[in-house]
């Protein structure tokens, strides 16, 4: 975003269950102050953002987001049980034993990105897990209603996020476009999933 000369305001997260209504009502706050915004994020962030700009047409400019978890219900998507399994694990034992968890089985950077999202939410983190593991995503009917250009990158060997599933959302959305990279490059490059956001998303804009 910085290459692109677009100012980046990444708010930090309300705690416990109130993750969602916090984000929802800071872009609310954003728009109040900018007019319109260009929202994104990643994950559960990817469908904040989306279910923002879906509710706010008018008042969003374009929607760029990575890894969506699914569409619509979550149903047993990989994200959602994971996310409830990992919010039992902290309810039973801690967040320090769910990042230990986690770090037992994922390539370092992810440990590390985990390490760092996990501690921000302290003991909020199980809430906010089982929020996110139970909360719909926008619809692709929902999808299909939001004429502004965006972009959307998914990661061909992520189990957790499917690929197809951002493909799905690239098609539904009107003036959607879809790049895919890959988890294994994005451990040796860390800005290439933004990177295949921001190519979607300029392809969307027909640059």
């Amino acid at each position: 975003m910085a290459a692109l000369g677009v100012p980046l305001v990444t708010p930090a997260p309300t705690g416990g269950g109130d993750v969602a209504e916090g984000f929802l009502e800071e872009l609310d706050r954003l728009a109040r102050r900018h007019g319109t915004l260009l929202v994104g994020g990643i994950s559960y962030g990817a469908h904040l953002a989306a279910e923002w700009a879906v509710a706010n047409p008018g008042r969003c400019e374009g929607l760029l987001v990575a890894l969506p978890a699914w569409y619509g219900e979550p149903g047993k998507a990989p994200a959602a049980v994971a996310a409830t399994l990992t919010a039992d694990l902290v309810a039973a034992e801690g967040v320090e034993a769910a990042v230990r968890w986690a770090e037992a089985g994922s390539p370092p950077w992810i440990a590390a990105e985990l390490r760092r999202a996990w501690g921000r939410h302290g003991d909020g983190l199980a809430a906010g897990l089982r929020e996110a593991a139970a909360r719909p995503a926008p619809s692709l009917a929902a999808l299909r209603s939001l004429d502004v250009p965006a972009g959307v990158a998914g990661c061909g060997d992520d189990p957790v996020h499917p690929a197809g599933a951002a493909r799905a959302w690239a098609e539904a959305l009107p003036r959607g476009r879809y790049v895919e990279t890959s988890l294994a490059a994005v451990g040796a490059d860390r800005e290439a999933l933004g990177r295949a956001a921001v190519l979607a998303f300029l392809r969307a804009l027909g640059r």
